[in-house]
């Protein structure tokens, strides 16, 4: 994070305990972007809820490159939980981890899929036992994808050199293909004889 945290304690006492859980979770958040360039929290007890008894409330705001912004305000729903602090701050937390994995993804799909480039890809491994296999773009990107995302059942049809039109998405693990439609295929063959043959454009032959 590129900005400290700011914690901020408006008509509450600030206590160790709630101090750690809140940067407990600000490191949580930290994990899931290198982005973030800053988080404010303020922990507060307005009076004009009287309705609800003297409720906490708790606000966060990160901040991301492009001036993007990403606010959750959270309050006890119940006069029970009312004077309960701790669950009204994981479940602001757990609200601004939901977005800021919307906005993860949404970055990742951006830089994995520019407006200006086809999806398309030729096949470079497959594992037809094992379900999966991975493509090659032909700026020598690699894509993984499970036989359940291939569309028309046409995962036995997959061989090394097969072009594919793709929809990228980030997996847990690095980027995979979500959706794989079968355009052409070329033939199969080994592997290593990918490099040799004249229906593999130059830019598809890059070292595995």
């Amino acid at each position: 994070m590129q900005i400290p945290l700011e914690l901020n304690y408006h008509d509450v006492d600030r206590s160790d305990w709630s101090e750690e859980l809140i940067r407990d979770r600000v490191a949580r958040l930290e994990r899931m972007s290198d982005e973030i360039v800053s988080c404010h929290v303020i922990v507060s007890q307005p009076h004009h809820h009287r309705h609800k008894g003297n409720a906490y409330k708790v606000t966060i705001e990160v901040r991301l490159p492009r001036n993007r912004r990403l606010v959750v305000h959270e309050e006890p729903v119940t006069v029970e939980q009312a004077s309960h602090l701790f669950p009204v701050i994981n479940r602001a937390f757990d609200a601004m981890e939901r977005r800021l994995s919307k906005a993860v993804h949404q970055t990742a799909r951006a830089t994995l899929a520019p407006a200006d480039q086809e999806n398309r890809g030729l096949v470079v491994r497959v594992f037809k036992d094992d379900g999966y296999g991975f493509l090659r773009t032909p700026d020598g990107r690699e894509f993984y994808f499970h036989e359940h995302a291939v569309l028309g059942h046409d995962f036995p049809r997959l061989a090394v050199g097969t072009e594919v039109r793709f929809e990228p998405s980030m997996g847990e693990e690095g980027p995979q293909a979500s959706t794989v439609r079968l355009v052409n295929k070329p033939g199969e063959r080994e592997t290593d004889q990918t490099r040799e043959r004249e229906d593999v454009p130059p830019e598809w032959r890059g070292s595995d």
